[in-house]
């Protein structure tokens, strides 16, 4: 459950308490727009930045593996040094080197958005990452509006977070939340469409009564 700071932020906000919040973030990664698409909407970031930590490891794999290749290709040359023969490359029946998987991308969207980088959903997630650093989301229902919240950090942490800010606002002509009842909770997501037939899809929900009580206050507005 929220903690009282994130409530009482959320209240002071409003102005009065929400009917219902819940912290959520995309379930896939942002999937790649068209060059000009992402251009014309400012080059933002479409990931979120990693910590430092994760760059000093990156180095720390490439030396290992590097290594690891070094060693392995003088093995390769004693052995053929010594005579020792490689064994052949594993061949289908028709003697052609076996077939890689497809390494095609999901269509459209990827299951994030509807995939029209031109609707509202699209030019949201154009701005996902220079709105706020972290990939989560505060989801509050205000009477029959929906709003969204970030924080300006980096590393967030859920229950605590007191210095979030309302980053959109949306009227029940402008978008309305979709989810589907008999879902189960762990596995849960909601949608938020737009007025211009374009939606976004929302998961990884706190797993909490924060969850239940969102889901059931949006599906019950409905």
């Amino acid at each position: 459950m929220a903690k009282r700071k994130v409530r009482r932020r959320a209240e002071k906000i409003l102005g009065a308490e929400p009917a219902a919040l819940v912290w959520c973030s995309l379930p896939r990664a942002i999937p790649k727009p068209p060059k000009e698409v992402h251009r014309a909407a400012g080059k933002g970031p479409l990931r979120k930045r990693r910590h430092w930590l994760f760059y000093v490891g990156a180095v720390v794999f490439c030396f290992v593996g590097a290594v690891v290749l070094l060693l392995d290709l003088l093995e390769s040359l004693f052995d053929r040094m010594l005579g020792i023969k490689e064994p052949d490359e594993r061949r289908t029946s028709s003697g052609d080197a076996e077939p890689r998987p497809s390494s095609s991308g999901r269509a459209g969207g990827g299951g994030v958005f509807d995939g029209d980088w031109n609707l509202t959903a699209g030019q949201w997630l154009l701005r996902w990452y220079s709105q706020a650093p972290s990939q989560r989301r505060l989801v509050l229902l205000d009477g029959d509006r929906v709003r969204v919240a970030a924080s300006p950090r980096r590393r967030l942490m859920e229950t605590r977070a007191a210095d979030f800010r309302i980053i959109a606002t949306f009227t029940p002509d402008e978008a309305r939340i979709e989810a589907d009842a008999a879902q189960r909770r762990a596995l849960a997501s909601f949608r938020i469409r737009f007025a211009d037939g374009s939606w976004l899809v929302l998961g990884d929900l706190d797993t909490s009564k924060d969850a239940d009580h969102f889901l059931n206050t949006a599906l019950s507005d409905d």
